[in-house]
């Protein structure tokens, strides 16, 4: 027996382009778009320079010395490992860079989740869903978990954590959360990106370990959604709709790239007996040409190009992906002023890198009405993700 179900026509569909439902749309069928309420981030109290981290471990082969120093790299926060009688740096054995790992994510992530709540108005008792997101540690039951009895959030807070996919996860996570504000109207979503990546380093004199050691740093990053119902008071005289403040997340995009799985990856070290990160020096390229594949499926069907987004907010991967991207998509430096700062001032903080830039965008108070952005983060995989939103 087939079943037929006549459905009600929706006048004006919402349009694609804006996130907003067009003229003559009644309240019954005004979609809900999720949005960013507000942004907190936190780094561990000490910061090195390129220089000084050199000299710490004693590098003295050139070719290292000349990775660290032309990486863009002003200062990193890191939390180095003890020093022996004789000044020497000792090598953490993977316990105690778990043991670091765990108590450097409650720290910066309590620190970075109160900043983001204070900035969207809003208290700890106003928290409904948690997801938190790490690679550079493994905890069970979870950061969220840790985070909610260190903080005495409600018990009835629910959670999620995205743990090992690396530099691109705190997009896969803001989609996942995005879903699920819409699905829980007028209550409040945080995703939480926080990495310790001092806990993920192998220290050594090797070329192999040179480029990873360069780049990293600690760093948290919190972002808040909700997606509010509309009322009639959000009817603008006009017959638009009044812009509600923060902008809405209106689409995702993603590009894998299967055959440089193997170009970054976080794998057990034999020689060392713990886990270790390895960057392919031309992942950057590889990153490059596969940007306009991915931002061009993001903006595709919304009527927008690219010179139509005014805010670019780029993970801070690397000078030389910034490059690479900036060479594929027609950007130019200061569309990526964020990210160089964020590179400079804190290397690469992994998942949490592109909510530093939101921050800086922020803070400049340049953001209209009407402007569109681009979130893009990059990681293993080789992965890209992109979200495109609106204010």
């Amino acid at each position: 027996m087939t079943i037929s179900i006549d459905r009600p026509a929706i006048p004006g569909a919402d349009d694609l382009a804006t996130g907003r439902p067009a003229a003559g749309t009644p309240y019954a069928y005004r979609p809900l778009v999720p949005r960013i309420v507000g942004v907190g981030t936190s780094a561990t109290p000490t910061s090195y320079t390129q220089r000084e981290v050199l000299d710490t471990f004693r590098i003295t082969d050139p070719k290292i010395r000349g990775v660290f120093l032309n990486s863009a790299i002003d200062r990193r926060h890191l939390t180095l490992p003890p020093e022996d009688p004789d000044g020497v740096r000792l090598s953490e054995p993977q316990g105690d860079l778990l043991d670091k790992h765990k108590a450097l994510a409650i720290e910066m992530g309590a620190e970075a989740l109160r900043a983001c709540l204070k900035r969207a108005g809003a208290e700890l008792s106003d928290l409904r869903h948690l997801c938190c997101v790490t690679s550079t540690g493994f905890l069970t039951p979870g950061l969220s978990a840790l985070l909610i009895r260190e903080l005495g959030i409600d018990r009835h807070c629910s959670r999620s954590d995205i743990v090992g996919m690396g530099c691109n996860a705190g997009l896969n996570a803001l989609g996942v959360v995005s879903g699920w504000a819409t699905a829980h109207p007028g209550e409040l979503a945080v995703v939480l990106c926080a990495e310790a990546c001092s806990a993920a380093y192998a220290m050594d004199s090797t070329m192999r370990t040179a480029v990873v050691n360069s780049l990293f740093g600690d760093g948290a990053g919190a972002i808040a959604l909700t997606a509010e119902a509309e009322t009639a008071d959000d009817a603008a005289a006009d017959g638009t709709d009044a812009a509600p403040e923060g902008p809405g997340v209106l689409k995702f995009a993603s590009c894998i790239i299967p055959e440089a799985l193997d170009a970054m990856r976080y794998d057990w070290d034999r020689d060392q007996g713990r886990f270790s990160f390895f960057l392919d020096p031309q992942i950057p390229y590889v990153v490059g040409a596969h940007a306009e594949l991915t931002v061009d499926r993001l903006l595709q069907g919304t009527g927008l190009r690219r010179s139509d987004i005014k805010h670019w907010l780029v993970h801070s991967g690397g000078k030389k992906v910034i490059d690479a991207v900036i060479v594929n998509l027609g950007l130019t430096r200061h569309d990526l002023r964020h990210t160089v700062g964020v590179l400079r001032d804190y290397g690469n903080v992994s998942s949490g890198s592109f909510l530093f830039s939101y921050e800086r965008l922020l803070d400049e108070q340049i953001t209209a009405p009407g402007d569109y952005g681009v979130l893009m983060t990059m990681g293993p995989g080789s992965t890209i993700e992109t979200a495109l939103v609106r204010w």
